[in-house]
């Protein structure tokens, strides 16, 4: 294929949130050599295993439990209050990478949630680290709202505050809205909902139908844990069907490629650049 031919699109790789937390890992790891990570720092295992090589190790709740004495960054995910916690305890040093939009939204939930206060929905994934650090500035009282389906389990008679995970879907935001107002008409009560969606996010959305449409195969290099990818990918797919996931240039196939006049390299939030061109490169030789 003519290298011509294949284009990365540069609006996709890594969100600002994202680049901080990794600007941040490197620093300490030129300082000390050693760091520890609550969680992957990002959800690529490249990127991971990138800076593992460096001296990055990844860690989970438990282990934060057992350490003391050392150096701990938080990814832009975001914590709950329960982990600055334990970091306290221990004497652990907290390198706090939480993204900007991602606290602001923390300070926002943690000040709506009193016990006597309204009820916070919040529309994104259960178990998602953000979804996670989100959930427990309320005590663990708010309620998750995966979908529309979710909603009938949810007491919609009581004042409500809806707040979505900074990466969710603005479509899937605003159906969710549309919904609850619906119920509204014949439960009563109160209801605001705060748009906290990433628009760096948000934005790379229509962008990418824009670059999928443009190419005759897209190929989409993300990790198989990132939440976004998944998102962004079943965009490309809905635009062009002739799009494929891969995680890596080892995962191409020629098959894919046949017959194709342009191909279009597109990645999610948690893409790293350098591994978007390795792709090119694979399929330039």
């Amino acid at each position: 294929m003519n290298p011509k031919d294949i284009e990365i699109d540069s609006n996709s790789g890594f969100c600002f949130g994202v680049v901080t937390a990794i600007r941040k890992a490197e620093e300490e790891l030129e300082r000390s050599g050693r760091l520890y990570c609550l969680g992957d720092i990002v959800h690529n295992a490249a990127e991971v295993e990138r800076l593992r090589r460096k001296g990055l190790v990844t860690i989970t709740h438990d282990d934060l439990e057992r350490l003391h004495d050392v150096k701990v960054l938080l990814r832009a995910h975001g914590e709950p209050p329960a982990t600055y916690e334990i970091a306290r305890r221990n004497n652990i040093e907290i390198i706090d990478a939480t993204c900007p939009v991602v606290l602001q939204l923390q300070r926002r939930i943690k000040s709506d949630a009193g016990s006597s206060g309204p009820l916070i929905l919040i529309y994104g994934k259960p178990g998602h680290a953000e979804v996670n650090g989100l959930v427990g500035q309320t005590d663990g009282r708010a309620i998750v709202i995966r979908d529309m389906a979710d909603l009938d389990a949810v007491d919609l008679s009581r004042d409500i505050r809806l707040y979505s995970q900074t990466t969710k879907s603005l479509d899937g935001f605003r159906e969710i809205v549309a919904e609850i107002e619906r119920r509204k008409l014949t439960l009563g009560g109160g209801f605001q909902w705060f748009d906290t969606i990433c628009r760096q996010v948000a934005n790379r959305m229509d962008k990418m139908r824009e670059f999928a449409a443009a190419h005759d195969v897209v190929i989409f290099v993300s990790g198989t844990k990132s939440s976004n990818g998944k998102v962004l990918f079943s965009e490309c797919r809905s635009v062009n069907p002739r799009s494929y996931m891969v995680a890596g240039p080892a995962e191409l196939r020629d098959e894919w490629t046949a017959g194709a006049r342009s191909v279009g390299i597109c990645g999610a939030t948690s893409t790293p650049a350098w591994l978007m061109k390795e792709v090119a490169d694979a399929l330039r030789d």
